[in-house]
């Protein structure tokens, strides 16, 4: 099995990728830029939209995941419905 899909590198900066190969691209991006954990995010691509769904560990991983799927290339919008989960920890 290659590793060349695992990270994000530059050669990832085609264009005119499918709607698959942008979600991928986007998510590898986000955990290439970040240090948000994406276990718990889908990503969604329709053309240039992007669509962020799941949950993240705070509220400031929800913005900075959206920062970095809309600077990546081939991305023209993203509606970002990431949400904190729930802290198991509290009592």
């Amino acid at each position: 099995m290659s590793t060349g899909n695992s990270f994000y590198s530059h050669r990832d900066d085609d264009p005119h990728l499918k709607d698959d190969e942008l979600a991928e691209k986007v998510l590898r991006f986000i955990r290439y830029a970040t240090f948000v954990d994406t276990s718990g995010i889908s990503v969604m691509a329709l053309g240039g939209m992007v669509v962020l769904s799941g949950n993240v560990a705070k509220e400031a991983d929800i913005a900075c995941a959206g920062e970095a799927a809309a600077s990546v290339i081939g991305v023209s919008s993203v509606e970002n419905r990431l949400t904190v989960r729930p802290d198991e920890s509290t009592e």
